[in-house]
């Protein structure tokens, strides 16, 4: 009867052991802090993966902003800063290029240079735009001044709008825009009056 009694207790025992042993494992392997446990669950970058993963993701993105202009996510007080620099960038090398050719004797120096083709509107737009391409023969970046000239089909001048261009790269076509209000509405011809590199 005892041994009896004897082999009672060991199955009994056996199974509250194996139960107790596998949640001791259980509990080991959620507690597990190694390297591969979190590598599964937690993603970390490090700041030159981050910043690659950044440039790789501006890169490809086709709605991509060029350098120094404001993104769409910003203010439009942001938006209305970066266009008044802009205009004002504009307007001054404008008077910088009158300035220049307003001491030119002829043509000047670069007529061969420049050429100028008008850009389609509508009937409805205010402006008259035309399209100044300059390529630089030098082996020096160089500043440019034009003077574009709005005429009508009997050669009468409507509008005279000056164009600068700093640091026209050597061997390069570049281009610009000259905006006539004065032509608007008007078929006219743009034609380069003058032109001085310098």
């Amino acid at each position: 009867m005892t041994a009896n009694l004897h082999r009672r207790r060991v199955r009994l025992l056996v199974p509250a052991a194996a139960a107790a042993l596998l949640a001791a494992s259980a509990a080991a392997c959620d507690s597990d802090t190694s390297g591969e446990g979190t590598s599964r669950s937690v993603r970390t970058l490090t700041p030159e993966h981050s910043e690659h993963a950044e440039s790789a993701e501006s890169s490809e993105s086709p709605h991509a902003e060029p350098e120094g202009s404001p993104s769409e996510g910003e203010s439009p007080r942001t938006q209305r800063s970066f266009a008044a620099s802009v205009s004002a960038e504009t307007e001054r090398l404008r008077q910088e290029a009158a300035a220049k050719l307003g001491g030119v004797q002829g043509r000047g120096n670069a007529v061969a240079d420049v050429s100028v083709n008008g850009l389609p509107v509508a009937a409805s737009e205010e402006v008259r735009s035309a399209l100044v391409r300059i390529t630089n023969p030098t082996d020096a970046p160089a500043f440019y001044a034009v003077k574009v000239e709005f005429v009508d089909a009997e050669d009468k001048v409507l509008d005279t709008v000056f164009v600068g261009v700093e640091d026209a790269p050597p061997d390069r076509t570049v281009t610009a825009q000259a905006d006539s209000s004065k032509a608007a509405g008007v078929k006219t011809f743009p034609r380069v009056a003058q032109a001085e590199r310098g």
